[in-house]
């Protein structure tokens, strides 16, 4: 049965997602590391003054890596409380999560290449 919409309810889940957000910042080390490198994309945009359609690659790959680390995060949680001893296959589990993150910030960095190489390398001339 589903319930009818409501304001509120919508604001509690607001609450709760940036609640999840700031857990996955207190306790994963790695989400500090994504953090300074969008703070690092963010001012090379900005001093770089990219256009429009570069801030959308730029969003797009800072995106990806903080959903992908998002879910990482979520999934390990929930491995372990589904097995809190040691498991091969959640290891396995695990590594393939990372994995993805992994995937995701190789392919930021592409992206921040493209974008922002050639505007450093006019600076840099």
């Amino acid at each position: 049965m589903s319930r009818p919409f409501q304001f509120t309810g919508r604001i509690r889940s607001f609450k709760f997602a940036f609640a999840g957000i700031w857990t996955m910042l207190k306790t994963q080390h790695n989400a500090w590391i994504h953090a300074v490198a969008t703070l690092g994309v963010v001012a090379s945009g900005i001093f770089f003054g990219v256009s429009a359609a570069e801030w959308c690659w730029l969003v797009l790959a800072v995106m990806a890596v903080w959903t992908a680390e998002a879910l990482n995060t979520a999934f390990e949680f929930l491995a372990d409380v589904a097995s809190p001893e040691f498991h091969p296959l959640v290891k396995h589990s695990k590594d393939v999560a990372a994995g993805a993150v992994l995937i995701s910030a190789i392919g930021a960095v592409a992206v921040g290449l493209l974008v922002l190489g050639p505007h450093a390398m006019k600076w840099i001339e």
